[in-house]
């Protein structure tokens, strides 16, 4: 509507200023070269436009001519490139199709028609990933650090292929380069936690887990929990080197951290107690049977004391195992020291609480302590042997349990050591009960039998997953 009015108002001054010359014609003289030109204004006017637009027209037509080899050298970019950028498609769809040779073939042709290798190097290595030939993607990956816009790509291609390769200390190193390029980036900060971790380097990785928190690369309850083992891991390293110090204020953080990480308050009340600080260690005790009961508890409890009265040793248990007194686990372990200090009834009573049936969750262990107590107690051997004989079948022991493979570990530790996943070991009953390798099994065996002779319940595998962790 706009455009329509100016339009309408040009031609009406057009008009106008035409009309204007009309009635006033006016008379004009040229005189050039001995030849003399009479007429009036209007055809002076005349002329003058005409030989304007003459003058546009081979303006025009010269520039055209002018222009037409660049245009058309810029038509042959263009077409290149939007070929090039097609093939640049295309290989990526063939990589995510896992199509290698093709993926390979329109790398090399974006690489031609593109001329520009920062947008084909990435397609190019991973067109070499695909085929196998990971020294050629390695060599991609690589040029690409030389160039700012591809360097952070090409660094994670490199931290993936050195991760393949189990080289642990370059992928470490890489992680850190890229950190330094982007710090907030969340897969930086959570890779490099884990190959902190699997380097050793504890109390590095309880701090990149404090960074990954705020750059929002894990939650604040993943990030207690991954501090928590650091701070546990850097505190065995601590009391390795003999620094008990560095030990207990590690093992401490992990308490704070996590309270209900069994292997930590375990760790925390020994150093504790070393330490003289023996109502802190049985405080650290006490707190995590509330939340948790578990029989490394219940040893590390008795072990606090030196005095190996049996009938004292009951009575401390007694203490613990008020704190969540309808558990199982209080329950087998007050049956077991009601056992060491030869009372019967008590220990009945405490295997009563359980019931006798498999299908009310009735394990191995139970099945034991019901053997040693028939044993004991009346000298009852076939019901002895009748409840060890369900022993075989009742419900597995639990045991640090790999919730991702299913492999039952005699101790708890970062990374599973069958499938080597991170923080997958959760204290449960194994599908199938675990076997004890070399001379953990042959402990466990002798163990039994002598146990058996005396009328005494065997070795829990906990127990001796215990002394194999120990002992490695």
């Amino acid at each position: 509507m706009i455009r329509a009015t100016v339009y309408l108002l040009v031609f009406a001054v057009l008009a106008a200023a035409v009309a204007w010359v009309a009635d006033h014609p006016g008379a004009v003289t040229l005189t050039w070269l001995g030849y003399r030109v009479d007429t009036d204004v209007a055809v002076l006017l005349a002329a003058l436009a005409l030989l304007a637009a003459v003058a546009m027209i081979l303006l025009w037509a010269l520039r055209l001519v002018w222009g037409t080899p660049g245009r058309m050298m810029r038509h042959r970019r263009e077409s290149r490139r939007l070929k090039g950028y097609r093939a640049l498609t295309q290989g990526m769809v063939a990589v995510a199709a896992g199509d290698a040779d093709e993926a390979r073939r329109q790398a090399r042709r974006a690489d031609v028609l593109l001329g520009e290798p920062p947008l084909t190097l990435l397609l190019s290595a991973q067109a070499a990933q695909l085929n196998g030939d990971e020294a050629a993607a390695s060599k991609y990956f690589t040029a690409m650090l030389d160039r700012p816009g591809t360097r952070f790509l090409g660094l994670r291609g490199l931290i993936v292929q050195a991760r393949k390769k189990g080289d642990t200390p370059a992928a470490l190193d890489l992680a850190r380069r890229a950190r330094e390029l982007r710090p907030n980036t969340a897969w930086v900060l959570t890779t490099l936690h884990e190959l902190e971790l699997r380097a050793g380097e504890w109390l590095a990785a309880a701090d990149t887990a404090r960074l990954a928190t705020r750059a929002h690369a894990m939650t604040t309850a993943e990030s207690e929990r991954n501090r928590a083992i650091a701070f546990y891991q850097a505190g065995k390293a601590a009391e390795a080197s003999g620094d008990k110090d560095a030990a207990l204020r590690d093992a401490r953080r992990a308490v704070d951290l996590d309270p209900s990480f069994t292997p930590a308050v375990v760790r925390a009340a020994s150093l504790c107690a070393n330490a003289g600080k023996h109502r802190r260690a049985r405080r650290l005790i006490e707190e995590a049977w509330s939340r948790a009961p578990h029989p490394d508890l219940a040893a590390a409890y008795l072990a606090l004391e030196d005095d190996q009265d049996p009938l004292k040793r009951l009575m401390r248990m007694q203490r613990l195992v008020s704190r969540r007194p309808a558990d199982p686990e209080s329950h087998l372990a007050l049956a077991q020291a009601a056992l060491d200090a030869r009372l019967w009834g008590e220990a009945r009573h405490a295997l009563e609480a359980l019931g006798t049936r498999a299908d009310r969750g009735l394990t191995a262990r139970a099945c034991r302590l019901w053997a040693t107590l028939e044993e004991a107690e009346h000298g009852d051997g076939a019901a002895s042997r009748a409840w060890l004989a369900r022993a075989t079948t009742a419900t597995p022991d639990p045991a640090w349990t790999c919730e991702q493979c299913g492999t039952a570990h005699a101790a708890w530790a970062p990374f599973c050591a069958h499938c080597s996943a991170y923080d997958k070991l959760h204290w449960r009953s194994p599908a199938h009960t675990p076997q004890l390798s070399s001379e953990g099994a042959s402990t466990a065996v002798t163990a039994g039998a002598s146990a058996d002779a005396r009328g005494l319940e065997a070795p829990r595998p906990a127990e001796a997953a215990t002394d194999l962790g120990a002992a490695s």
